[in-house]
């Protein structure tokens, strides 16, 4: 576009914008009000961004984002634009001289930001999943803006006054969901401390500005960790179990082990100390100023565990069955070892250390179940894996997937139209019910690339809600995962992607967050799918994992890649026989990083405020004694690769893995007491749970599911940690 016409453009927009204003002042004030907003609104967009997609309607198959016209310099305009819109919509709000009612005032805030929704669906999916250097800028110039705006909606008293007068007045003509929607929003204002003085909140901006900062450093950090890590030891870090389990080169296992583990450890640009200390310096400030001794007692003040105490006994108790267990499985492998010293392939004076663990639990596992994993791996292949899944879900729930063409053209790929994908690796899904009904759209990221951030996760890249129109908007799914890649053998002939049992597991976990993303039936966002307590948010993706290997879902699958031939019976029933081995272990290091996560959240600002980078090493040693954790175990995640907690919002929440695994362990033994397949029992478990996300309370929930409280031992029992 050429200067003058730019100009000529963007004159034309202000001087449409002065019209339309001095024909406003003939109006009343309340319409003068209205119409201000909306020609601020719809001014904001200056019109050399015509051509930029996230400001226009997507003319898609089902409304999907057209990657292949969003480019990178389309990202900030939109969100600017965004915030903006977002903005002008609170305000009004804000100002709206008409008393508040749930329709003018919280349904109207859930209306807002729309924008900002369809930009941050595909960003926040895209920087983990296909990351590059332009995304990492986009990012850490999008954090603090949208930051600061969450800040100005959050602290804004007039909106809160309006949500309060609803709040504290009759709540009678309201739905249960718009119940829980407005105590949901209420509770919001005050946790991000409305109440607060002026000078108090401007230091609270701050502090949320540099929380958000340093977390999407870390994230940017770690991701460039685990491509050094790939490099220096030619394992991608997805990899790094199965190859501690087959490596029999204890030194080069010694190597991983050191690399994998000292990941954000190297005093070097991408180290992580510093940002650790910093996040948690800001967050215990944070808790501090709004009322709380430590971070730990603000993040649970609104989840079902409720306090940090109440955390702290229940991980105990499982550590404590833990360790026991894992002792047990240290003295049985240290025979092993001994074997191997005897036998000349070790020193003498050899033990059992971190790098061993894989590699003898594997040994002895042969030994007690003579179960070789490698032996099954051949019927696992992914494209089948997913389609029993699939396949468990229309049996339980009625629902029908079907395989949508991809427009992968614009990678190089023959496509003759279809839905857009962002990576060429990507694949779509139609997801519909029995009666033919669209439910959503569903994405699968399967295999790792150097681009991709590790470990596996289910994001919203449009969530379900109800329009402005009434309109019952379905939600568009993707699950990222990092898992085996196809590959070649010795003789040359190509290999599919053929899985570990865990790889399984975690393909059943993640689409168990996508049911309960694509079958939800709320009216309102902040309520619908995944929006839930952060502890009771995996209950669902946990009690997807219990069909994996059920006999009647493998019959389903489970078919060998070359021969076709299904899975044996005794092979079937031999994983299952082994599905309690190394459980010390593996329930252990998810455990110790759990009270870890909680050890340095109940850490008050003065304690931290004297802790420097040289103390990390010596303060993470001091939690792993104080939990028990045996010289032979680390933390499943060390602090400075710790994701899910240092640029993530599980912080002082890991517990709500195995939180969720007691709810989902009962349920399931609701199901096999009742019937797998009970059609009813499963239809309640739709209609209760995954359709109705985050609109009741989730124990009210579960006691309408199940007819009582859950069983609190049913998760040790459900690992062969307790009869």
């Amino acid at each position: 576009m050429s200067e003058s016409r730019r100009w000529m453009d963007i004159s034309f927009c202000r001087f449409s914008s002065i019209f339309l204003y001095l024909a406003i002042c003939r109006f009343t004030e309340k319409v003068k009000r209205f119409l201000l907003t909306f020609v601020s609104m719809m001014t904001f967009v200056s019109c050399d961004q015509k051509g930029n997609p996230f400001l226009s309607e997507w003319n898609t198959p089902y409304g999907l984002p057209p990657f292949d016209q969003i480019k990178y310099e389309h990202y900030m305009p939109a969100i600017r634009e965004g915030i903006a819109r977002q903005k002008a919509q609170v305000e009004a709000i804000a100002t709206n001289p008409e008393p508040p009612t749930f329709a003018n005032t919280v349904e109207a805030y859930e209306l807002s930001g729309e924008l900002l929704a369809k930009v941050e669906g595909v960003l926040y999916n895209l920087s983990l999943s296909d990351n590059s250097p332009e995304l990492e800028e986009i990012m850490e110039e999008a954090t603090p803006l949208l930051a600061e705006l969450e800040d100005e909606i959050f602290l804004d008293s007039r909106l809160f006054r309006r949500v309060r007068t609803l709040y504290e007045g009759d709540q009678s003509n309201c739905t249960r969901e718009q119940q829980i929607l407005l105590k949901k929003l209420y509770r919001a204002f005050e946790l991000n401390g409305v109440g607060l003085s002026a000078e108090r909140q401007n230091r609270l901006r701050e502090i949320n500005k540099g929380i958000a900062v340093a977390q999407q450093k870390f994230s940017n950090h770690l991701l460039a960790e685990n491509n050094a890590f790939e490099k220096e030891c030619g394992v991608e870090v997805s990899a790094y179990g199965d190859t501690m389990t087959t490596c029999p080169d204890r030194s080069f296992r010694e190597k991983m082990f050191r690399a994998y583990s000292s990941r954000g450890n190297h005093d070097d640009g991408n180290d992580n100390k510093q940002l650790v200390l910093d996040i948690m310096k800001l967050r215990a400030e944070k808790a501090e100023m709004l009322g709380f001794r430590n971070f730990a007692s603000y993040q649970l003040a609104d989840k079902m565990a409720g306090k940090p105490e109440t955390v702290n006994c229940f991980l105990e108790e499982i550590m404590s069955c833990c360790m026991e267990k894992a002792r047990g499985d240290v003295a049985q492998m240290q025979k092993l070892m001994d074997e191997d010293i005897a036998a000349g392939l070790l020193p003498a004076g050899s033990f059992i250390q971190p790098w061993d663990w894989f590699y003898y639990a594997e040994k002895l596992r042969k030994i007690e179940y003579d179960f070789d994993e490698e032996q099954v791996r051949p019927y696992f292949q992914l494209d089948n894996v997913r389609k029993g899944a699939f396949a468990a879900a229309h049996q339980l729930y009625g629902i029908d997937i079907e395989s949508l063409p991809a427009d992968r053209s614009r990678f190089g790929v023959p496509s003759e139209g279809g839905v857009p994908v962002y990576h060429p690796e990507v694949e779509a899904f139609k997801v519909t019910d029995a009666d033919g009904s669209l439910l959503g759209i569903f994405y699968t990221d399967y295999l790792p690339r150097a681009s991709k951030s590790g470990g596996a996760w289910m994001n919203n890249v449009r969530e379900q809600y109800h329009d402005a129109k009434g309109e019952n908007v379905r939600p568009v799914i993707v699950n990222v995962c990092n898992l085996a890649k196809p590959s070649v053998n010795v003789e040359g002939k190509e290999i599919p992607s053929i899985l570990t049992l865990d790889q399984v597991t975690t393909v059943f976990h993640e689409f168990g967050h996508a049911l309960h993303g694509l079958l939800t039936q709320c009216h309102y966002h902040d309520v619908s799918g995944t929006s839930v307590a952060q502890d009771f948010v995996e209950t669902f993706s946990q009690f997807n994992e219990n069909w994996a290997f059920q006999p009647e879902i493998l019959k389903k699958y489970a078919f060998h890649y070359c021969s076709g031939e299904l899975i044996p019976a005794e092979l079937v029933e031999k994983i299952h026989a082994a599905s309690h081995f190394n459980q010390g272990f593996l329930t252990g290091e998810v455990t110790a990083a759990s009270i870890l996560d909680m050890k340095w959240h109940e850490l008050t600002l003065t304690e931290l405020q004297s802790l420097t980078i040289s103390d990390i090493a010596a303060i993470e040693n001091r939690f792993c004694k104080e939990m028990g954790l045996i010289a032979e175990m680390i933390p499943r995640y060390r602090s400075t690769y710790f994701g899910h907690i240092f640029d993530n919002d599980y912080c002082a929440g890991y517990y709500g893995y195995q939180w969720s695994e007691v709810l989902d362990q009962d349920a399931f033994a609701y199901f096999k007491e009742n019937g797998l397949y009970n059609p009813e029992i499963a239809m309640r478990f739709r209609k209760i749970f995954l359709e109705k996300g985050g609109s009741e309370e989730p124990m009210l929930l579960y006691r309408q599911f199940r007819g009582q409280e859950p069983d609190p031992h049913a998760f040790l029992r459900a690992r062969g940690l307790m009869e």
